[in-house]
C-alpha cells in the first residue's frame, strides 16, 4: 500500500513539474515589490484611473483601404465568403458564456475600469467579468506565447500615450466568421487622454497572410467619476439550451423555479 502511495505521489509530482515547465510560465518576469520611487514615477503618468464607457468609434484600413471592415487576402476572403453562404449558426460562443476575445472584449457596451500600478496596467471589464493585464515593467513580448482569449500584452509609455502590443491568441479569436487568425497576428493599442474625462483608443491589427493590409479602428471612452463596476455573471439565469439533436433554444422558465 505504501509503495502504491509512493508511486502515486511521484506521478503527481511529475505532472506538477511538467505543468509548470510550460514555456509561457518560464517567460514570466520575477515579481519585485514596488519601491517608493516606483510609486512616485507612477504619479507623473496620465491619470487613466476610474470607470470608463465606450461611446462610438470607427474603422479603416491602412493607406485608405479596407474602410468599413478588414481587407483580407484572397484565401481568407474565400473563407469569409464561404462562411457567409453557409447556414448561420443558431448559437455562438458568447451565448454560451465564452468571452469574445481580443479585440472584441474592448468593444463591449459595458463599462471598464483602469487600474495603474507600478509595472502594470490592469483593465477590469464588466462584460463577462474579464480582466486584462498590460505589463509595463520592461519585459519583452514572449517568443512562444501561451494562446489565450486576450493574448499577452506588453506596454510602454510614449510621452502621454500608453502603447500596448498583444500577441498569442487562441482558436476562439477570429477576424470574421470562418476566418481564423494567423500565428503572426499582433494587436497594437494606443491609449491617450484627449481631455480629462475622454480617452482615445487606436487599435491596429496586423496579420500577414490573412489581412492584406493592417486594419485600424478608433474608439472613444468617457470617464464616469461616480460609477463602479457591477457584477456580470453570464451563467446566472442562463436560459440558452441545446437539445439532443444539437438545436439551440431558450428555456422560458427560470431554473429551479418553474416561473417564467
Amino acid at each position: 500500500m505504501n509503495k502504491q502511495r509512493s508511486a502515486h505521489h511521484i506521478a503527481c509530482a511529475a505532472l506538477f513539474a511538467a505543468a509548470f515547465s510550460w514555456p509561457a510560465f518560464a517567460q514570466q518576469a520575477v515579481y519585485k515589490a514596488p519601491t517608493a520611487a516606483d510609486w512616485s514615477a507612477l504619479s507623473k503618468l496620465p491619470d487613466f484611473s476610474g470607470v470608463w464607457e465606450r461611446s462610438g468609434g470607427g474603422g479603416r484600413g491602412a493607406g485608405g483601404r479596407g474602410r468599413g471592415g478588414p481587407s483580407f487576402t484572397p484565401p481568407s476572403e474565400a473563407l469569409r465568403a464561404a462562411a457567409a453562404k453557409a447556414p448561420q449558426p443558431e448559437d455562438g460562443q458568447t451565448a454560451n458564456c465564452l468571452p469574445p476575445g481580443m479585440p472584441g472584449i474592448m468593444g463591449q457596451p459595458y463599462p471598464m475600469e483602469f487600474l495603474l500600478t507600478p509595472g502594470k496596467v490592469t483593465i477590469v471589464i464588466e462584460a463577462y467579468t474579464q480582466v486584462r493585464h498590460i505589463y509595463t515593467d520592461g519585459r519583452s513580448l514572449p517568443e512562444d506565447p501561451d494562446p489565450k482569449f486576450y493574448g499577452t500584452s506588453i506596454g510602454h509609455w510614449e510621452g502621454d500615450t500608453l502603447v500596448a502590443e498583444t500577441v498569442g491568441f487562441n482558436q476562439y479569436v477570429q477576424h470574421a466568421r470562418g476566418v481564423p487568425h494567423g500565428d503572426k497576428m499582433k494587436i497594437v493599442e494606443r491609449f491617450r487622454l484627449t481631455d480629462p474625462d475622454t480617452m482615445s483608443i487606436e487599435t491596429t491589427i496586423t496579420d500577414p497572410g490573412v489581412l492584406s493590409v493592417p486594419y485600424t479602428t478608433t474608439a472613444v471612452l468617457r470617464r464616469h467619476r461616480n460609477w463602479t463596476i457591477s457584477e456580470y455573471v453570464c451563467e446566472e439565469n442562463n436560459r440558452n439550451s441545446v437539445d439532443q439533436s444539437g438545436k439551440a433554444g431558450i428555456d422560458v422558465t427560470l431554473p429551479g423555479t418553474g416561473r417564467k
